[in-house]
């Protein structure tokens, strides 16, 4: 996985902050953008990964090791992805078991 991706992952996840109370609409907007941001570089790195093992069981790309740092890049992201998940997941039941 590069350091490009990680930092540009990693950007992504930082730039998502607490609401405040006095959030509009537009600002819940921009948290679906990223939320399918992320989710189409996960599923793009998939793809890559995918055409990258196809390639190399077809002879064309005789570099194992290309091919072994593709599926790599994308099981990274997809963990990374799902933890991101898991956390939001639990942020949210926490919020639904507080008392009004």
């Amino acid at each position: 996985m590069s350091i490009s991706s990680i930092a540009s992952l990693a950007s992504t996840l930082s730039s998502i902050t607490p609401a405040s109370t006095a959030t509009s609409a537009a600002n819940a907007g921009d948290f679906g953008n990223i939320l399918k941001s992320a989710i189409n570089e996960v599923e793009n790195s998939h793809a890559s990964a995918d055409t990258s093992i196809r390639n190399f069981l077809s002879g064309e790309n005789g570099e194992i090791h290309s091919t072994i740092l593709a599926t790599q890049k994308a099981e990274l992201q997809f963990e990374l992805f799902m933890q991101a998940r898991n956390k939001a997941v639990s942020a949210y039941q926490e919020i639904m078991k507080m008392q009004v």
